[in-house]
């Protein structure tokens, strides 16, 4: 048996609203929103991989200073897309979901051959979660209205590679839905 799953990444206080605000991230709610209720309607696993860095030691804070430390209220994720019962959350200390995570285990579990990934930043955070996956076997779906970057160049960019290097599936959350509905 094989099925889909939805992966959030990083729509999280600190990069909505707090320390790593990104003016970019609000338009992708609302599909998010979208997305995630159908999914559910589905039967489709809904997944957050969620930043929760341990302070003064994860690499990345050196890089991006202090941030979704775990624990904290810029760790959750914004109220518009809380978790529902029924829903996973993997904490991640790196970029990638993958890395040093239960992520794989509970995709195998859940018999998850195909991942729709959502969620910030194109240009890193779902672009190694993506490279990971790919790496894994996984059919990879990225409804580009349900992801953002930084600037428009990083979110281009970071589309256009992981269409070419990892074969993922360039969509829109309205094809996605669709296609749960066949």
């Amino acid at each position: 048996m094989s099925g889909k799953a939805v992966l959030v990444i990083d729509m999280l206080n600190d990069f909505l609203k707090g320390s790593m605000k990104n003016e970019r991230a609000s338009k992708i709610i609302s599909p998010l929103e979208k997305l995630l209720q159908a999914a559910r309607a589905k039967a489709v696993p809904v997944i957050y991989c969620n930043d929760a860095h341990l302070k003064g030691i994860d690499k990345e804070l050196l890089i991006w200073g202090e941030h979704a430390l775990a624990g904290t209220e810029g760790a959750e994720v914004i109220a518009e897309l809380k978790p529902l019962p029924g829903d996973y959350v993997i904490p991640k200390r790196r970029y990638s979901g993958f890395f040093q995570t239960a992520l794989r285990l509970l995709l195998e579990e859940l018999a998850i051959d195909t991942l729709i990934v959502t969620g910030l930043l194109v240009s890193i955070c779902v672009r190694h979660t993506v490279a990971d996956a790919f790496y894994r076997g996984y059919r990879i779906y990225i409804p580009g209205d349900a992801v953002e970057d930084l600037t428009e160049e990083a979110y281009q960019r970071g589309l256009d590679e992981m269409a070419r290097l990892y074969a993922a599936q360039l969509t829109s959350v309205e094809e996605i839905i669709k296609g749960f509905a066949a």
